[in-house]
């Protein structure tokens, strides 16, 4: 094997581009050994796992650990010095491939925690991520502000500042740091000491965001959140980015998008006093902010498609972002998001999730001959499927098939209170679940939208009637137990 030094490719250690006799090209890092550290922690099981720089080989030379890697054609940071920013459909690209990775990643409980345009390397036409294991075995050593220095800091999350683990969550703030600074043509923060780094992450504002399409926009907005809880899993950011180059906007769309990302902007002011390292009601404060600036997208796109199908309807505002539309006499409103102050866990009644949280969709009627008026849906943020990963989800509630009387609004919504926890227990209660526990994905919400327009269409036309079965979805296994 010879070689020559192609320079420093992480940060940490020296890379060299080497050939074997037979020809074949490699590239080979020696990592320093450092006292205290293990060569073990430089090695990851990333078999199955897409888009990622395997580890070929690997030894040993005097006081260094020897890596052997796949010779790649180019870093991330090489082609962004060469082109500057990039194109929409380009950015996706490289976005896509980089989150595929991180949900290989997750399902394997595996974190990079070192994500930046340095270790993202183009390998056989896909963006690899690469040097997994050097970010654990740096920060195992002496070396670590030298190893920060590098140029991490413009990417670490705000939990990180405040020296707790790195978990999947970091990877993902990393990943809307890169979307930034592939759009922007730089990242949001740019320090440039490490102290101005630090506070940055912890109470900066991000700058707005000018070329991004509202949906990318919103996705970027929420890789941010400092409430690493509040942030999307690494396959809901894939999924997402495959709606971007298929959703483009027009006509009333784009400004009411406009308005949205002012809106954002606001809510990530108030936003960036949260961290991670503050007290429960701090975290819970950084959530809730999360959870407004998710119902604001919501509720436009809902808003929005419906005026769009019915020019003529009757809109009013109402408090905290809701609002009502009337066609005839038919009339849906949705409440504004409030947070959720109710005893909702005791330790005699454990709750199954935490709910930050929540909003109820309301279709009222006049009372027909049934005595029927309508029906109304819960909206909670809340964990419902995965620990510490909050969303909204939409749900609704029924009364016991023993209770003998119907009524008049079913299915309906509940707050997060004693009545919806019993509703959630193995106990047969006087309320039940009766719609699943079904997220709301920003960018997905072609279902939710067309079933309420659907609804309302028939309130408008005196068509709408009691369900002819409660629960009219099945509702198990759709919350954690």
């Amino acid at each position: 094997m010879r070689g020559h030094e192609k320079g420093n490719g992480g940060g940490f250690g020296a890379v060299f581009e080497a050939e074997n006799t037979a020809g074949e090209k490699a590239a080979v890092k020696l990592v320093p050994k450092a006292p205290g550290t293990e060569r073990e922690m430089l090695f990851t099981n990333l078999d199955g796992v897409r888009n990622v720089v395997p580890v070929i080989d690997s030894g040993e030379h005097e006081d260094q650990w020897v890596l052997v890697m796949p010779r790649a054609e180019k870093s991330l940071r090489d082609h962004l010095q060469e082109h500057g920013r990039l194109p929409l459909n380009e950015a996706v690209t490289v976005l896509s491939d980089a989150a595929e990775a991180l949900a290989d990643l997750k399902d394997r409980e595996i974190v990079h925690r070192d994500l930046k345009p340095e270790n993202i390397l183009l390998l056989g036409g896909r963006w690899c991520l690469a040097d997994f294991g050097i970010a654990r075995y740096a920060e195992a050593t002496t070396a670590q502000r030298t190893f920060k220095l590098a140029g991490t800091l413009a990417y670490m999350a705000p939990e990180r500042w405040n020296n707790q683990r790195a978990t999947s969550a970091s990877d993902i703030y990393a990943l809307g740091i890169l979307s930034y600074e592939l759009l922007e043509g730089a990242p949001p923060f740019t320090g440039p000491y490490e102290h101005d780094y630090q506070d940055q992450h912890l109470h900066g504002v991000v700058p707005p965001l000018t070329t991004a399409p509202p949906l990318l926009a919103a996705l970027i907005t929420e890789c941010l959140f400092r409430a690493p809880q509040g942030r999307p899993a690494a396959g809901n950011v894939l999924a997402r980015l495959g709606q971007i180059p298929a959703a483009p906007l027009s006509g009333g769309l784009v400004a009411l998008a406009q308005a949205n990302q002012d809106a954002v902007a606001r809510q990530a002011e108030a936003d960036r006093q949260a961290s991670a390292h503050a007290t429960e009601a701090d975290r819970r404060k950084a959530l809730l902010e999360a959870a407004t600036t998710s119902f604001s997208f919501i509720t436009n796109a809902l808003l929005t498609s419906l005026t769009n199908a019915a020019p003529s309807a009757e809109v009013r505002k109402g408090n905290l972002g809701g609002w009502t539309v009337r066609i005839n006499d038919a009339q849906l409103t949705l409440s504004g998001p409030r947070e959720n102050t109710e005893v909702w866990s005791t330790p005699s009644t454990p709750a199954p999730f935490d709910v930050i949280a929540s909003a109820a969709l309301s279709l009222k009627v006049p009372v027909n001959h049934h005595g029927y008026e309508g029906r109304s849906h819960s909206l909670w943020y809340a964990d419902a499927e995965t620990q510490d990963q909050y969303q909204w989800f939409e749900t609704a509630f029924m009364d016991t098939p023993l209770r003998p009387a119907r009524k008049t609004v079913e299915p309906f919504a509940l707050a997060p209170n004693h009545e919806s926890l019993g509703a959630l227990g193995p106990a047969m209660m006087m309320q039940q679940v009766a719609w699943p526990f079904t997220p709301l994905v920003i960018g997905d919400l072609d279902e939710f939208i067309s079933r309420w327009a659907d609804w309302l269409a028939k309130a408008a036309a005196g068509r709408l009637a009691h369900p002819s079965r409660m629960p009219e979805r099945d509702p198990q296994g759709s919350w954690r137990r």
